[in-house]
């Protein structure tokens, strides 16, 4: 939802899932109430085991589904994803692998939205601490951060 050319040729999208999902949604005026979103990634992956060698890219954009709660007819869980109920340790491994595909001095862009979990939980994740980003407030709550890959994991 967050790329303006997802057709550039630099740009690798990434997803676990490949589907097209019909789904309740009143909000865009069809007549049946449905909406249809196409999950179409570049590359089928698992986060927390990407499929590139170390220092692969210059930038990483991490934006993991944000919700662990919801119910089977989400239309959060079916747009963005929902986490497992081991959703530290996956974010911890998922942090880890951004940093490893990063070459030295890769920028890591991390997105995440305090619907359920917040900002600060899951930034405790990860030893690097965010150079800089937009703390939106409580009403807005999605937040954007900033890293650089440390040095010493270079």
């Amino acid at each position: 939802m967050m790329w303006f050319d997802r057709g550039n040729p630099d740009v690798v999208f990434g997803d676990r899932r490949a589907e097209t999902i019909t789904i309740t949604d009143r909000s865009h005026g069809r007549t049946d109430g449905t909406r249809t979103l196409c999950i179409e990634p570049d590359v089928l992956l698992d986060f927390r085991d990407l499929p590139y060698p170390d220092g692969s890219f210059s930038l990483v954009a991490f934006d993991p589904p944000h919700i662990v709660r919801a119910g089977p007819k989400s239309w959060l869980a079916a747009k963005y994803g929902k986490l497992g109920d081991n959703w530290r340790d996956d974010l911890r491994q998922a942090f880890a692998e951004c940093f490893r595909v990063l070459d030295a001095n890769g920028v890591l862009v991390f997105k995440w939205n305090e619907t359920q979990i917040k900002v600060r939980e899951v930034l405790a994740l990860t030893p690097v601490q965010p150079l800089f980003g937009n703390v939106s407030g409580k009403k807005a709550g999605t937040h954007w951060y900033v890293f650089i890959k440390p040095r010493s994991a270079a």
